[in-house]
This record gives C-alpha cells, structure tokens and sequence, in this order.
C-alpha cells in the first residue's frame, strides 16, 4: 500500500541518498537530468556542482525548478520524494562552502570505489575534450516537498 512520508523520513532520505533528478523547464521544453548533490539541512537547501551547459541554461533562463529523490528496491519497496525549489548560482564564500560540504560528501565515496584517477577535491571529472571546465556552483531552495513510499521500507 502507498503511504505518505513524514516530514522527518523525508528529510532523511533527502541525506541518504546522493543521486536525484532536477527538473527544468525554459522556452517550452522541460528537461530531465541526473545530479549529484549534498544537503545543507541550515539552510534548507541541496547543492551542487556542475559546467555550463543546458542544464545552467535553462535554471538561468528559469530558476523555477523541481527535483525528485527515490530509493526504490522493488517495485513494492520505494521510498520518493519530489522536492519543488528555485535555482542560484552560488559566488565566493557561499560557492566554497557548498564546495565544502559536497567534497565532505563525495570523497569517502571515490576512496571507496577505488578511482585511483579521482580525489574528493576533483569532484567533476574531466571533460570530452580535455579542456579545463569552469565550475559553476549552485543551491536549490527548498520551498515544498512531498513524499510517499510503498510498504516495508519507511523509516521510522
């Protein structure tokens, strides 16, 4: 049966995981893409890393965004969340200390994995061509978020 999450099981799948998918939408097209990301529950926010492209774009063009959070073990064991928010690109003491929280997130994780090519502070791996990427850091703020999960895997 389909339950809904409560605030707290929400919050805490939303630190669980590490993967989401951010929605966009610009000049009539909506588009879907897989993120990385790190909470940073003080201020209610995810955030994350990237380089320029559609994505950037598009949150530029609208920063109205909506993301969503699963850890789905079958198909009747599934937790979701869908989180709705607005886009900014983060600059200087606020961009490092998102930085910070994303590298305090992802290092264990590539040490884990074994990636002798990749370290925490080298979150975004190289690109197609070889040529240097600029970074551009940014928050989602959250405004609304819902929940709903398939019995056997709630939280608390």
């Amino acid at each position: 049966m389909v339950a809904t999450l409560a605030k707290a099981e929400m919050e805490a799948l939303i630190r669980e995981q590490i993967y989401a998918r951010l929605g966009c939408h610009a000049k009539g097209m909506t588009y879907v893409v897989p993120i990385s990301y790190a909470c940073d529950a003080e201020k209610n926010r995810l955030v994350g890393q990237t380089t320029p492209g559609q994505k950037i774009d598009m949150m530029r063009e609208n920063p109205e965004v909506c993301v969503e959070i699963d850890d789905v073990k079958s198909l009747t064991h599934w937790r979701s969340v869908i989180l709705w928010g607005r886009f900014e690109e983060l600059h200087g003491a606020e961009a490092s200390k998102a930085m910070g929280l994303i590298i305090d997130r992802y290092e264990p994780l590539f040490a884990e994995a074994g990636e002798p090519n990749r370290r925490g502070r080298e979150v975004t791996p190289p690109r197609l061509n070889h040529e240097p990427s600029v970074e551009v850091v940014y928050c989602i703020h959250i405004s609304r978020m819902t929940g709903r999960c398939e019995d056997g895997v709630r939280t608390s």
